[in-house]
């Protein structure tokens, strides 16, 4: 793993390792940080990387790959405190067959169990703000899942939660000026009377700073909200005054989501992925109890107008995002490489550990080659996919042993025809299963495969029968736990009586 040596006068201070360092809080924390910490900032992106180590730089830069945890498990060497800000809203290969929720669940156990193995004394999250009820988005869901996972190991997790953070450079943000800006007169749907309670970033640096290694915030989650509570239309309305627009707004009684993010990505010019979870944030109510944190933070802190003057230049355009510059670079690079990424979130039946998955996933394959596909399991669990009539191996994958732990079981793709394999790797990609922090779940990954066919070809075919495999394979998983749960529920028999 490449990196910057560390910075020769910091070698005293506690170390603190970000994992999100070039976004849009990243950025800020670590310029305000590097006065009291040695700061490691931490990127899977070889352009960010070179592109942000120099020489007299305050910050070491380090690359590590989040999804691989070995690679975690040596970027966090010799860390005190993890600031944990990552999510999987952007594309990290240039293919990915997984949902937002499934990559944010895989990162934040690696994180939390590289932390454990390194006695990390604390890791601090930074989510959104999530209203206390169960029919909630998936993607709203997966805030408290990364939580959990997080938590699941013994390293105390500081969890703090917030809404719309005001800022230079926030991607949300961005989107509510230019929807004010090119929209002349809004039509809003009646979920934007909810009340929201957006906060400045230099608040959320100021509530990072405050409970980073402090014990009394150890194993504790904080709402954050600014001072100003709000509806959406409110924000729009006080937005428009800032750039010195006149916005006519009319309310319609339309309550559906997916109209209001269509609405949102035409206006905006943000990707589909940014814009349905900012949509999910606003529409559901969300106030901020008192905390002590919440409390402590009051006093000083800066208004929504505040935060909006800061965030746009003198033509009321919004600053770009950090990670703008070099999203172009990143992917020519991921193009460049052309590795497959995909998981899958697997039901896991009841009893069953990553292991048995592994086994049961060995025995079902060669169910479903019929005549033409054939899997056989050789000493050391070397598996190997062959076609039948030619008897050429199309994959072979190779158990790990040595990077097995519980909970998760590792495979390397070695060889075969449909693989290929980089020069000078030892394999082409890994397949892993991974037990979710809770126990219900198994996530069934697969990282950095290079597939020996052509591009177009392979998403055409390999791909997609990939996924056809997988989602056979869950319904055999849950065929199993409904079998296993109606044999745990059926009653004992009546003893006879001779």
């Amino acid at each position: 793993m490449a990196g910057a040596a560390p910075h020769p006068t910091s070698s005293h201070r506690p170390v603190v390792a970000i994992a999100g360092a070039t976004g849009f809080v990243g950025t800020a924390l670590r310029t305000t940080l590097t006065s009291s910490y040695h700061v490691r900032a931490l990127t899977r992106s070889p352009a960010r990387e070179q592109s942000n180590t120099r020489r007299d730089s305050p910050v070491e830069w380090r690359h590590c790959d989040l999804f691989d945890p070995y690679d975690v498990q040596q970027a966090l060497e010799g860390v005190d405190y993890v600031l944990y800000l990552v999510h999987s809203l952007h594309a990290s290969a240039r293919l990915t067959q997984a949902r937002a929720p499934d990559l944010d669940l895989l990162l934040a156990d690696n994180v939390a169990r590289a932390a454990e193995a390194q006695n990390v004394k604390q890791i601090i999250t930074l989510g959104g703000l999530v209203p206390d009820m169960d029919d909630l988005p998936q993607r709203l869901r997966s805030r408290r899942e990364v939580e959990t996972a997080l938590a699941s190991c013994q390293t105390p997790l500081t969890a703090l939660r917030a809404g719309l953070i005001v800022g230079r450079g926030g991607t949300w943000l961005s989107m509510l000026i230019n929807l004010v800006r090119r929209v002349p007169i809004m039509v809003l749907p009646a979920w934007t009377q909810a009340k929201t309670q957006p906060i400045v970033r230099a608040d959320i640096v100021r509530a990072i700073e405050h409970v980073l290694g402090n014990e009394q915030h150890y194993s504790a989650t904080y709402d954050l909200g600014g001072p100003d509570v709000m509806s959406y239309r409110e924000m729009l309305k006080r937005t428009a005054h800032v750039l010195g627009l006149s916005r006519p707004m009319g309310t319609v009684p339309v309550t559906s989501p997916r109209l209001s993010k269509l609405w949102v990505w035409l206006f905006s010019g943000a990707p589909w992925a940014l814009v349905s979870p900012f949509v999910d944030s606003l529409r559901y109510q969300v106030a901020v109890d008192s905390n002590p944190l919440q409390e402590t933070l009051r006093p000083g802190m800066q208004s929504f107008e505040q935060g909006l003057r800061s965030a746009i230049d003198e033509h009321g355009r919004p600053y770009p995002n950090p990670r703008s510059a070099l999203r172009s670079e990143d992917e020519a690079i991921m193009r460049e490489q052309s590795v497959v990424r995909s998981v899958q979130r697997l039901p896991l039946p009841p009893g069953y550990t990553a292991r048995d998955v592994a086994n049961q996933y060995m025995r079902w394959l060669p169910r479903i080659g019929g005549p033409l596909l054939q899997c056989t399991v050789a000493k050391q669990r070397v598996c190997r996919i062959e076609l039948k009539p030619l008897g050429i191996t199309l994959l072979e994958l190779s158990y790990a042993p040595d990077r097995s732990p519980t909970g998760r079981q590792l495979f390397y793709v070695t060889g075969g025809l449909l693989a290929r394999m980089p020069d000078g790797a030892p394999h082409a990609g890994r397949l892993e299963f991974r037990r979710t922090a809770d126990g219900t779940h198994i996530l069934a990954a697969i990282h950095d495969f290079s597939p020996m066919l052509p591009w177009k070809l392979y998403n055409a075919t390999q791909a997609v029968a990939h996924l056809l495999v997988m989602n056979g394979f869950g319904r055999h998983l849950q065929h199993l736990a409904d079998r296993r749960s109606n044999a745990q529920s059926a009653p004992s028999p009546t003893p006879s009586r001779l």
